[in-house]
């Protein structure tokens, strides 16, 4: 009878919790505002900062996010593995998030902002998670931030070295906090190709704790190689794919030499 009681009043803190769930919009830069859907649960262990590839949008429809890529459609996933979760739309100065904006001034003004908001608000360490054009604005502003992150985490990172926002072409360096590298073997996206991703290794020598993941799951892979029912956005994996971020927010230990 006692563990059912506590069932029941977990499911109920976490149907409140859910209900709370909410659009929040800040000033970011003068005349520019940011939307996030923020998700605030009682027992998180840390913020999750959100940012998504393509245009930058989360696809609010309904009151709610409906967006297939893989960081917006896991993001109770995120929420029930005891993070807040904060999932990151555009500037309203902008339509589309391009790589050459996403490593601008004006970008990182933005992400600073909304963290410092977290932090201020939330009080739990503040994690960066990108995915695909979301990776560079993720490196770019973990690299201005430096220690006021707790970690940063690239899924399905931009490795195309021709292109102005590749993780390869930035000081990577410069980071001194944890790093999640997970990238699908078999990402065929022509913007991010999972040869280079090994190499990020060495470029992360200054990180305490690093790590580089690379699956074969999930499946099967539908549409266009660079969307996020491909092997792009870890379709047939979700689960597993978060596991392995949260895994490594909760315990960033460096792999083993």
């Amino acid at each position: 009878m006692r563990s059912l009681i506590c069932a029941v009043i977990a499911l109920a803190i976490s149907v409140a919790a859910a209900a709370a769930d909410r659009l929040v919009n800040i000033d970011t830069r003068p005349g520019v505002k940011v939307g996030y859907w923020w998700m605030e649960r009682p027992d998180a262990t840390a913020t999750l900062v959100l940012l998504t590839g393509g245009k930058g949008g989360i696809g609010m429809q309904g009151g709610a996010p409906t967006s297939d890529n893989f960081l917006v459609r896991n993001r109770d996933r995120f929420a029930a593995a005891k993070f807040n979760v904060a999932v990151v739309g555009r500037p309203s100065d902008q339509q589309d998030l391009t790589l050459a904006f996403r490593t601008s001034a004006d970008h990182l003004a933005d992400i600073r902002a909304v963290v410092g908001r977290l932090k201020r608000e939330g009080g739990k360490p503040v994690w960066l998670v990108g995915t695909s054009r979301g990776t560079t604005s993720a490196a770019a502003a973990a690299i201005a931030l430096g220690d006021a992150i707790g970690g940063v985490v690239l899924t399905a990172s931009i490795t195309d070295a021709s292109l102005p926002g590749a993780v390869q072409n930035m000081p990577l360096g410069e980071l001194r906090v944890p790093v999640l590298v997970m990238h699908h073997r078999r990402d065929a996206c022509k913007s991010t190709p999972p040869g280079p991703v090994q190499s990020l290794m060495g470029a992360l020598a200054k990180a305490p704790a690093r790590r580089i993941v690379l699956p074969t799951g999930g499946g099967p892979a539908s549409g266009d190689p660079c969307e996020p029912m491909h092997w792009h956005g870890f379709v047939g994996m979700d689960q597993e794919a978060v596991d392995e971020i949260a895994d490594f927010v909760r315990n960033p230990k460096p792999d083993p030499p």
